[in-house]
């Protein structure tokens, strides 16, 4: 499975936002990533600057690649709707996003391991693809034979109140996607219409 495996903090610290992990370090070290960072003032960028570090912000949040991430925007235009609203309920309703909404993992990365090695079923039947689509009404469920390891159990904290499309039962390990999140809804930090310039051009 292509992912990107390399350094978080770099990554957080070219946009500035702690979008790989907690962010601890930008405090410290807000500057550039490279030998010269900190004496290199951030440029003002142009329009396409914009759009594309939008786009590569959007793919680096979701840990998806770039013909993943292609495929997901040009599903969002065949859709009804705003494409840029579209395009984020599409990557929020990936499995291993879900997952990491729902508490069940820390993180999207550890969502993603669970998923391949085969502790989650999605309507009872075993799903080990992350960025399989869900539906409304769809129940995500940690497999039976899993509910007894530690190392799949310890890391579950439960979901967040604020996200509302989402339905956590901890004492059954198991929870709902009950419908696509309004776009209002989804705290991530995307500006989306810059994603939809950059491909419309």
């Amino acid at each position: 499975m292509a992912r990107y495996t390399g350094p978080k903090t770099k990554i957080s610290r070219i946009f500035g936002e702690p979008i790989l992990g907690n962010g601890k370090w930008l405090n410290k070290n807000s500057n550039p990533p490279g030998q010269h960072g900190a004496s290199r003032k951030r440029k003002s960028l142009g329009e396409y600057a914009l759009q594309l570090r939008e786009k590569q912000k959007a793919k680096y949040t979701y840990g998806v690649l770039e013909k993943q991430f292609r495929k997901t925007f040009e599903e969002a235009a065949r859709r009804k709707g705003v494409t840029g609203e579209n395009l984020i309920k599409l990557l929020e309703a990936r499995l291993d996003n879900t997952i990491f909404r729902m508490g069940i993992a820390p993180s999207r990365p550890a969502a993603r391991q669970l998923v391949s090695h085969k502790h989650i079923t999605v309507n009872g039947d075993v799903v080990n693809v992350p960025s399989f689509q869900l539906k409304a009404g769809d129940v995500i469920s940690i497999k039976d034979s899993s509910k007894t390891r530690t190392s799949v159990t310890t890391p579950i904290k439960g979901k967040n109140p604020k996200f509302s499309w989402l339905d956590w039962n901890e004492t059954e390990m198991q929870g709902t996607f009950i419908t696509y999140p309004e776009r209002e809804s989804v705290p991530e930090n995307i500006k989306e219409q810059l994603i939809v310039e950059l491909y419309s051009k």
